[in-house]
């Protein structure tokens, strides 16, 4: 691995550190004269944190966004994200202009590890468990990315410039013991943070759900690998033994936000407003597409309405991957992403201000997970009652209430769990618009594990089925570790999978 990642990111970390009066986005270090001994594990749990939130809004939302079957262009978007449009994997992995999924992913693992190690070297147990647990996120986001990955040679600097890659299989079962031994120093652990904790303000019980919820999410991936079922079953018996279950309100981030340049919301700055209140490149460019539209419209579902500003008292969607100018498809003849400003001042849908959190795994996703791990014979519990929930969940996180009304929407023959016969794609149908706006990546990885929702696919495509189905290993490690790289084998967005990904 690069090693200057590596010291790029110690600096990334550094201009995010310092505490001034309770805001975790003021800077006051210079960032060209690190003296890491000086930053306590309250300073860098923050950082950290921050660091993948802002992640998990912008790079990951984006690419989900678009290959998880939500969003296309306007015309005045027809030249951008162009690789994402095209499945141009080079253009992707590109160093100067590509998008950083490797580079961003592994700096924030060393992030975590500068946390490990000072935390077990001070004895604090908590710090090194939350440590733990959110290295496993971010190996798994390497693994839906890449499948072979380096793990035991990963994080060690200029000791070890050439990593070997490790299968992605062990990489997601190496992880899921991260998270186990992180469940174990959080529950016992000493030094407990508190205001530096900025996903549970030090909750030891809601560290460990959200762990159980990240293995499960795991899990699942691997739902069509048909030689884990030992395996998964065996974890799962761990996660009923520990007995504290999954999340039951969202894991968001939120270090206090403020209207200012680089310190609101990352989706809300990135794909809404600026601290002026005027629109983004982004809100311009980007539209839902038509399939999103016809899903929400065919369920008689108000989170269109809510989520989305209609045009001439009607909804209009592009084609995702349609690259020519036309009347139909222009920013103001299309639905843009509805916020507070066309909202009458209220919160919208998943754009509500410029202070809202960054949910990492929502309580919807949580019980959707569930209730796919009950339709599977994985776990116990009632289909009816999880899925119920992950639907009232969403309502309640879109129209920004407690016990949204969704019994006419739930009724429905085509949303009513008990009258579906493939109760597997109803739950990642209902996911997959619960989740729209707010972790969009997750469909992406919904798909090639099951196929659901069938979205189409990019107007670029070669083929109709030809979807992407990974990413391809970075030009940085091409150019730095190319030996390694080539042991991996076909190295193609098209046409090589992730370990898990056998459908």
């Amino acid at each position: 691995m690069k090693n200057t990642i590596f010291k790029i990111s110690f600096v990334a970390l550094l201009t995010l550190t310092t505490v001034s009066c309770n805001d975790f986005l003021d800077v006051n270090v210079d960032p060209n004269s690190p003296v890491k001994e000086n930053l306590n594990l309250d300073a860098k749990l923050p950082a950290a944190l921050v660091t993948s939130a802002n992640y998990e809004a912008t790079t990951l939302n984006q690419i989900g966004g678009f290959w998880g079957g939500y969003w296309g262009t306007s015309n005045e978007g027809v030249t951008a994200f162009a690789s994402l449009k095209n499945y141009n994997g080079l253009a992707i992995r590109d160093s100067r202009d590509g998008i950083p999924v490797w580079e961003s992913t592994y700096a924030n693992l060393f992030y975590y590890k500068e946390i490990l190690d000072q935390a077990n070297a001070e004895g604090a147990g908590y710090y090194a468990g939350i440590a733990k647990i959110m290295m496993a996120y971010h190996y798994f986001i390497l693994v839906d990315f890449y499948n072979n990955v380096p793990f035991y040679d990963a994080l060690k600097g200029s000791s070890m410039l050439h990593p070997r890659y490790d299968k992605g299989k062990d990489v997601y079962e190496q992880s899921i013991e991260l998270i186990n031994a992180g469940i174990e120093d959080i529950k016992g652990g000493a030094l407990s943070p508190t205001k530096d904790d900025i996903l549970f303000a030090g909750n030891k019980n809601e560290w460990v759900k959200f762990g159980n919820t990240l293995k499960l999410r795991a899990l699942l991936r691997q739902s069509a690998v048909t030689e884990q079922d030992t395996y998964i079953k065996q974890e799962l018996r761990k996660i009923e033994q520990e007995g504290s279950g999954f999340i039951s309100q969202d894991a968001a981030i939120n270090p206090g936000y403020v209207n200012s340049i680089g310190k609101m919301d990352p989706f809300f700055e990135a794909y809404y407003r600026n601290n002026a209140g005027v629109a983004v490149a982004n809100y311009t460019n980007i539209r839902p597409t038509k399939f999103l539209i016809e899903k929400y419209s065919s369920y008689n579902d108000p989170r269109l309405e809510q989520s989305y500003v209609a045009v001439n008292d009607d909804f209009k969607g592009v084609v995702f991957g349609h690259n020519t100018i036309e009347d139909q498809y222009a920013a103001s003849v299309t639905s843009a992403f509805k916020g507070p400003q066309e909202n009458a001042g209220k919160p919208a849908g998943f754009l509500k201000a410029f202070n809202q959190s960054t949910v990492l795994i929502s309580a919807t996703e949580s019980y959707f997970l569930q209730a796919e791990g009950v339709a599977r014979g994985w776990i116990s519990g009632s289909l009816n009652d999880y899925y119920t929930k992950g639907v009232q969940a969403s309502f309640d996180y879109y129209f920004n209430q407690n016990g949204y009304d969704i019994g006419t929407y739930i009724a429905q023959d085509a949303v009513d769990i008990n009258k579906g016969d493939n109760k597997i794609e109803r739950i990642i149908t209902q996911k997959w618009l619960a989740l729209a706006g707010i972790n969009n990546i997750v469909a992406w990885h919904d798909f090639r594990r099951t196929g659901y929702p069938k979205f189409p696919n990019s107007m670029q495509a070669t083929g109709k089925d030809v979807y992407p189905l990974r990413f391809m290993y970075p030009e940085s490690e091409i150019n730095n570790n190319n030996e390694n790289v080539l042991k991996q084998g076909d190295n193609n967005i098209l046409s090589s999978r992730v370990w898990w990904n056998v459908r």
